[in-house]
């Protein structure tokens, strides 16, 4: 036993020391790595898919890319923080309104100058922001998180004019691969809707909704898919309306979207195409549609907390131009 241990003891020794001179030095062995297997989609475990988004959210890159709040004339707000939960906001606006006429072709603008004085108190698990313009306007949202899974939120909008104010709460509940909403409003508004992954990228789900005050209902149908580099949807209902977007991420800092819509109880039809550039100090977003409509909105950056922003939209078929900028100070 002891000769046994003495082999093994120089056997050890020799392993750390170099060869003999003379003698070739013995190449390491390879690591030893494990070859990624490709998991075909139906061996997927279906009890650990993703949460798949809001169902009011199923569309929310290609909106943000092909629907900037566009403006036109002059815009200036003002954000004050007062300590790291609460804080003021001041918005001026000088442009026009355009009043409707019995010509659709025919376009009638009166300018107009409102200020807007807005509060917002956000915390971790609620958020408070209400909103009062001089015309006499209010609005107000609330939401609460009372659970990891259970959120309730309030959305009002206060008016003078008769039968133009509006309320809606929402119930949001959140499962492991579902998301589900309960919508409960004034004339009468019942509405409920849900969505499920069935598979790492896709996701199936539906809508209804109840209004009273009409006599109107509605039930809808919606598909989600997402990857890292694109994303697309479909919904369709039985109040006459198709929808289909796509958002294709080219790079890091540029993407492609388009949507099309078609109302076939109306026999309307448009469809659309933008982009969204980001670059080192500003972000350009820009898309033409069917109706000749060309648009584009540019945030700078000029400083910490100033950005600098441009709106243009153009209809040829109206011969109507907007033109606005605009400065916001404060994150």
């Amino acid at each position: 036993a002891m000769g046994l241990g003495m082999s093994v003891a120089r056997a050890e020794e020799a392993a750390g020391q170099p060869p003999p001179p003379g003698q070739p030095a013995q190449p390491p062995a390879p690591p030893v790595t494990a070859v990624p297997k490709h998991t075909p989609w139906w061996t997927h475990d279906y009890l650990d898919l993703p949460c798949p988004v809001r169902y009011e959210d199923m569309q929310r890159e290609v909106l943000m890319s092909l629907k900037p709040e566009l403006f036109e004339g002059m815009r200036f707000d003002f954000t004050k923080p007062l300590n790291s939960k609460f804080y003021l906001s001041h918005s001026v606006t000088m442009g026009n309104v355009e009043i409707p006429t019995g010509n659709p072709n025919q376009v009638v603008k009166m300018p107009v100058t409102s200020y807007e004085f807005g509060a917002n108190l956000i915390d971790q698990n609620y958020m408070l922001i209400g909103r009062i313009l001089t015309d006499g306007r209010m609005s107000g949202r609330a939401k609460v998180d009372l659970t990891d899974w259970l959120s309730l939120k309030l959305n009002t909008q206060l008016t003078g004019e008769p039968g133009y104010s509006q309320a809606m709460m929402d119930m949001d509940l959140k499962g492991l691969d579902w998301n589900a909403q309960l919508k409960v409003g004034n004339n009468q508004f019942y509405g409920v809707n849900y969505l499920q992954s069935v598979t790492p990228r896709v996701a199936l789900g539906g809508e209804a909704f109840w209004l009273g005050a009409q006599r109107k209902s509605g039930v809808g149908l919606a598909a989600r898919y997402a990857s890292d580099k694109a994303v697309a949807t479909a919904q369709v209902a039985t109040t006459g309306l198709l929808s289909l977007t796509y958002a294709h991420r080219v790079s890091d800092k540029v993407s492609l979207v388009s949507d099309l819509t078609w109302n076939w109880m109306a026999r309307d039809t448009s469809a659309s195409v933008g982009y969204d550039y980001f670059l080192r100090q500003c972000r350009l977003r820009g898309r033409v549609d069917s109706n000749g409509v060309v648009a584009a909105y540019l945030e700078e950056r000029l400083n910490v907390g100033v950005n600098f922003v441009l709106s243009a939209e153009v209809d040829h078929s109206k011969r109507d131009y907007k033109f606005g900028f605009g400065l916001t100070v404060g994150e």
